[in-house]
């Protein structure tokens, strides 16, 4: 059930005497209905009653207590689901205050379709509802793709789609350079074939020793029959399946696992997962979630395996650098969605203590690699403020620019960069209509004016600084509609190519300073204007050469009013072609069968106009 008690200024008293202790989800709730922060609990009353202390020791809690304006309570029957309703909710709505796992793309999978006659290896991502066998989740697609690589070396499987296999009269390049037994023009038996998909199946199942035993002893019964390049060939592939054992086996008994490592270091946070599945390191991978200031490792991981787990496949054990402070909690819950314990556990030793040690040592790294990327970014930024005498480093910059071949099929593109390099969701793209063919201050301004029309709407966060890929006049239409818009804040600058085009020559013009601006060669603020230029140039010109495919694809005859399918076939069957129809009187036109004067004036008229 649900309750909800709204107030104008909330007031915590009078919520809290009213509070149930029974177990449940809290929303806190802020200004507009914003959602803050979801929580669970096993008591919500003291759960909630705990944020308004005295001396709450985070700032980051202060600072969202100091936003509530009213908190919605969800019961439920156990702390389990009050674990489950809380993950969701925060996947779906994202809080602003609650740790929050960036990346939540389904995992891939290898996956065998055992139910057809030749059965294929593939890629899959998603519900596994066909009829086969799965293997994963691997942490990456590039880690399925290295190992459908290497399965395609040792065993001649095949990889290709159904409507490609089914269609072949004679085998293809992957047959020629050795990587499938062609079964499509059955060059291969059924049962051979069988043969190696099961071998396939057996390396997935990490069960290469079986296999490699198995193997020697075909290789020895061949060279008994003197049959000697099968035995070579057998050789050769027992060779390779004992090199990529050693490579990607582990010690112990550590078959089905997952590494977690978090590491954290100047207010930011890196979770590595390493997974293991049947005694074989599938690969890792890095995570930074968002929100992480001021919480320890361990809660850290358990908001993290609350988000990545509950929708995933879970393995037999999983191995944490912190303990988290629910970990009964979320074995329970772990359990109860997987039909068989999961283990949790931190104080590992031996081969499981040198995997927790790989993982923090990767998540160290990581972290170390992310927060210099960073520093380079605001080294930059600084360089950009000290360049330009800005009052602080701009921490938002949009670039815009225009792209057409002839003044057909004009695009405006604007490209968004923050302190952690480009925001590519926050890039936007401007079919440009209505305008003189080629006139790229109606380009620029049409698409200036859409864009910051919707901001000013609140679509978007404004710029600290908008670069203009080009000279006076693109500048001046830019500073016509801010001033239009009642746009202020922004910063308005300029950039064109130096003489000869050459980057080094490349000058600078804000908006209020009637000289131009020649920054040195090696300057990073140089640099990173250059780089938003030739990004935003890079993204208007492959949305032109889209728009203008698209258009080239399509005849001129279509969109005219009263002009429907088979009337158009019936008009290019008549005169061969379109370039018979555009030399087409309207007396012509209107002798087609079904094409009335009325028409035909409209057909002749829309084709010559273009």
């Amino acid at each position: 059930m649900s309750e909800r008690r709204p107030a104008p200024h909330f007031d915590h008293r009078a919520f809290l005497a009213t509070l149930t202790s029974r177990p449940g989800v809290y929303r806190m709730i802020g200004e507009g209905g914003r959602l803050l922060y979801v929580g669970k609990a096993h008591n919500l009353k003291k759960r909630v009653a705990s944020y308004f202390r005295s001396r709450q020791p985070s700032p980051r809690i202060r600072s969202m207590v100091a936003q509530i304006r009213d908190i919605e309570i969800t019961v439920t029957h156990t702390e389990a689901e009050a674990l489950i309703l809380e993950n969701n909710l925060i996947k779906e709505h994202r809080p602003r205050y609650n740790i929050l796992l960036r990346d939540d793309k389904s995992y891939p999978w290898i996956f065998v379709s055992t139910d057809e006659t030749f059965p294929r290896l593939a890629f899959h991502r998603g519900a596994r509802s066909k009829g086969g066998r799965y293997f994963g989740p691997y942490p990456s697609a590039g880690a399925v793709r290295e190992t459908l690589n290497l399965l395609q070396k040792l065993f001649r499987v095949r990889q290709c789609e159904d409507s490609f296999f089914r269609n072949r009269s004679r085998p293809c390049l992957q047959y020629q350079i050795d990587r499938c037994s062609a079964p499509c023009v059955g060059l291969v038996s059924e049962a051979e074939y069988r043969a190696e998909v099961g071998h396939a199946i057996r390396f997935l199942e990490g069960r290469s020793e079986e296999l490699i035993g198995e193997l020697v002893a075909r290789m020895e019964q061949a060279a008994e029959r003197l049959e000697f390049e099968q035995a070579a060939r057998l050789r050769d592939r027992i060779e390779q399946l004992r090199r990529i054992s050693d490579r990607q086996a582990i010690s112990g008994e550590l078959r089905d696992a997952d590494v977690l490592a978090c590491a954290q270091e100047g207010g930011m946070t890196c979770v590595q997962v390493f997974t293991i599945r049947a005694g074989t390191v599938l690969g890792n991978r890095n995570f930074f979630p968002d929100n992480t200031e001021g919480l320890a490792p361990g809660e850290v991981l358990e908001a993290f395996l609350g988000q990545y787990y509950l929708e995933r496949a879970l393995p037999d054990e999983l191995l944490l650098s912190h303990e988290p402070p629910e970990r009964e909690l979320l074995e329970q819950v772990f359990a109860e969605r997987r039909g068989r314990r999961v283990r949790i556990t931190s104080r590992v030793r031996k081969d499981r203590a040198r995997w927790l040690e790989l993982a923090r040592n990767n998540a160290e790294q990581a972290l170390a690699a992310r927060i210099a990327s960073r520093t380079g970014m605001q080294a930059r930024l600084e360089a950009l403020q000290e360049a330009l005498d800005l009052p602080e480093p701009p921490q938002r910059l949009e670039c815009f620019d225009i792209s057409h071949t002839g003044g057909e099929a004009t695009v405006a593109a604007c490209v968004v960069f923050g302190p952690e390099g480009p925001l590519k969701s926050d890039y936007r793209r401007f079919n440009i209509r209505d305008i003189e063919p080629g006139d790229d201050y109606a380009a620029m301004r049409q698409a200036l004016m859409r864009r910051y029309t919707r901001i000013k709407k609140g679509e978007g966060r404004l710029p600290d600084l908008l670069l203009i890929d080009g000279g006076r006049g693109q500048l001046r239409q830019a500073a016509e509609v801010l001033e239009e818009l009642q746009v202020e804040g922004v910063t308005l600058l300029g950039i064109t190519k130096g003489e000869g085009r050459r980057p080094e020559l490349d000058s600078l013009r804000l908006s209020d300073r009637s000289e131009p601006t020649i920054l040195p060669a090696d300057s990073p603020a140089l640099h990173l204007l250059q780089q938003l230029r030739d990004e935003a140039h890079r993204f208007a010109i492959t949305g032109h050469r889209q728009r203008r495919a698209r258009k080239r694809r399509s005849s001129p005859l279509e969109g005219i009013e009263g002009l429907g399918p088979k009337r158009r076939q019936s008009l290019l069957k008549h005169f061969g072609g379109l370039q018979g129809v555009l030399r087409a009187s309207r007396e012509e036109l209107a002798k087609v069968p079904g094409i009335s004067r009325r028409l035909a004036g409209r057909i002749h008229e829309t084709l010559h106009e273009s």
